[in-house]
């Protein structure tokens, strides 16, 4: 985003703009101007009005965590697309609703199998689908992928590795990692948000392989 850009954001605030909302924006331009503590203010500002956000449309809470994290992280990686015309907040909701709708659709879509029944005016048939993804290789692109994000994870530093293995390949929850640690939840999900962000921009130069 331009100079100029950045300071239409802090310096021309909407007409009737809260200051809640100028608040925002001035912590939206200084981000983009690489101020790491600025990212911090506005996670730690909407971290639980989003979680609340999503929790109305998701049941399980350590998913919801996970959405809220992502949501973030998607929100920044796209910063420079937020324009001031709007508050920040209606932004970031309405990044958190459409990622927890993709969520939901793709769940639905996971959990139905080709080989269920499927009921006709006729009685039941059962749904026959030729495989036309299948491919000799496939075995074999698959460990490379595999190896591929095992490496990159090993390449983190070892407190970001350490949150990323617990949560990801022994499936604790936030709560358990913090107590295994003893950290604070806040830095185990700083800790996880940044390790994701790293793995994020590692795996990223190899999305041929995936």
């Amino acid at each position: 985003m331009s100079e100029s850009t950045e300071q239409d954001i802090s310096s021309s605030p909407r007409e009737n703009a809260s200051a809640s909302s100028i608040q925002d924006d001035g912590l939206v331009a200084a981000a983009l101007r690489g101020n790491e503590a600025s990212y911090k203010k506005l996670v730690d500002k909407y971290d639980r009005p989003i979680f609340f956000h999503i929790r109305k449309m998701i049941k399980e809470k350590e998913m919801v965590e996970d959405l809220v994290q992502e949501v973030f992280m998607k929100a920044f990686k796209n910063l420079d697309s937020y324009s001031n015309e709007y508050a920040f907040s209606t932004w970031l909701y309405r990044i958190a609703t459409n990622h927890t709708i993709d969520y939901l659709r793709k769940k639905k879509l996971q959990t139905f199998s080709i080989n269920d029944p499927v009921k006709t005016k006729d009685g039941e048939m059962e749904v026959q689908l030729p495989d036309t993804s299948f491919s000799t290789d496939a075995p074999v692109m698959k460990q490379e992928r595999k190896e591929i994000v095992q490496n990159a994870i090993a390449n983190l530093p070892e407190k970001y590795r350490k949150v990323i293995q617990m949560r990801h390949m022994e499936e604790l929850s936030y709560d358990e990692i913090a107590e295994a640690l003893d950290l604070p939840l806040g830095t185990v999900k700083a800790h996880i948000f940044r390790a994701r962000e790293l793995l994020y921009k590692a795996l990223i130069d190899k999305k041929d392989k995936f």
